[in-house]
């Protein structure tokens, strides 16, 4: 079972005030076959815990990752995944569809 908006928002605010730095993944657009729709979100703390979904296998081991980045930095990341991209086949997106994902800090 996929956990739901709520579950990944008080997750995040729960992190938050334990003192973690916290990211927040969103798919912002699919092409083709993609596992997650649009406005699907992950939620990722500086320790590497993760709630939600934005794809599955390796790919969001992929976004786990840059959100890291992101909470080390500060700065936003646009990232996408498709069949004609090299880093795609690495993740495990091989299913046809192309997805970008948003990865912010939450503050």
């Amino acid at each position: 079972m996929l956990a739901s908006d709520e579950d990944i928002l008080a997750r995040a605010e729960e992190w938050r005030k334990a003192g973690k730095g916290v990211a927040i993944a969103t798919v912002t657009e699919t092409w083709g076959s993609a596992p997650r729709p649009v406005g699907s979100h992950l939620v990722i703390d500086e320790d590497g815990n993760f709630l939600g979904s934005v794809s599955g296998g390796c790919v969001e081991g992929e976004v786990v990752s840059e959100a890291m980045d992101t909470i080390g930095d500060g700065k936003p990341r646009m990232l996408e995944f498709g069949v004609a991209d090299e880093a795609a086949w690495r993740v495990g997106l091989s299913c046809g569809g192309r997805i970008r994902v948003y990865v912010e800090k939450v503050d």
